[in-house]
C-alpha cells in the first residue's frame, strides 16, 4: 500500500462516518461517492473498515444494481453498488422491536416480500393490498407499502410491485421461503438479514 498506517486509519474512519451516517432516505452511500472522499482505494478501505466491525457483529454490505451479485465486477459496478452498514446474525423479534419497527409491521412487510417470491418476482399492487387488508386495516396497508417502497424494500412501476434493493440485501429469500412453507432452515452465506 502506498500510503502509511496513519492515513489508512483516518481512512477507515471516515468510510464508516460516511456509510453509518444516513444521508438520503434510504441507508448507505454509493461506490462513487466513497471513490470520491476516500480516493480510489476506497474498496480496500472498506475491506479494512469490515475487519473492525467484525468483531462487534457489523459488516459492511454491497448491493449491486440488477437482482444478483456479477461474479467478477467491474469498476462501474462497483461505483454504482450500494455500501451499507448490516448486522452479521439475524435480529431477534425484541431487537426488531427496539430498532423501531412494530412487529405487525414486519409481518406486513414478510407476506408482502412472500408474495412476490411465490409470483416470479413481482405482483400487482392490489393483489397485495387485497391480501394484507384481510389482517390490517386499509390505511395500515396502504401506510406500510408506501414505506416499503420509501426505504428501499419494494419497488412499485405502473402499480407492480417488485422487490427493490433492501428485499434483496437485507432478507435471505431461501430461508424466508423455507419458513412460509414450514422446512427446515440452516445458516446461509448468501445474505445476511439485517435491521430493516
Amino acid at each position: 500500500m502506498a500510503e502509511g498506517t496513519g492515513a489508512y486509519v483516518r481512512k477507515v474512519k471516515r468510510a464508516a462516518k460516511i456509510i453509518f451516517y444516513r444521508r438520503h432516505r434510504q441507508p448507505g452511500v454509493k461506490g462513487w461517492e466513497l471513490r470520491r472522499a476516500l480516493g480510489k482505494e476506497y474498496v480496500k478501505i472498506v475491506d479494512l473498515l469490515n475487519q473492525h466491525l467484525s468483531s462487534i457483529g457489523l459488516q459492511v454490505s454491497t448491493v449491486y444494481e440488477g437482482s444478483e451479485r456479477p461474479q467478477n465486477p467491474t469498476s462501474e459496478q462497483i461505483d454504482r453498488a450500494r455500501f451499507y452498514m448490516a448486522v452479521k446474525e439475524p435480529l431477534t423479534a425484541s431487537d426488531l422491536v427496539m430498532s423501531g419497527w412494530r412487529v405487525d409491521d414486519v409481518a406486513a412487510l414478510v407476506v408482502a416480500v412472500s408474495y412476490i417470491i411465490s409470483k416470479q418476482g413481482k405482483a400487482a399492487r392490489k393483489d397485495i393490498e387485497q391480501i394484507l387488508r384481510e389482517k390490517f386495516p386499509k390505511w395500515r396497508v396502504e401506510r406500510n407499502l408506501n414505506r416499503y417502497i420509501r426505504q428501499g424494500y419494494l419497488n412499485e412501476v405502473d402499480d407492480v410491485l417488485y422487490l427493490d434493493w433492501r428485499a434483496r440485501a437485507e432478507i435471505d429469500q431461501r430461508t424466508l421461503i423455507k419458513l412460509v412453507i414450514g422446512g427446515e432452515t440452516s445458516p446461509s452465506s448468501d445474505q445476511t438479514a439485517t435491521t430493516p
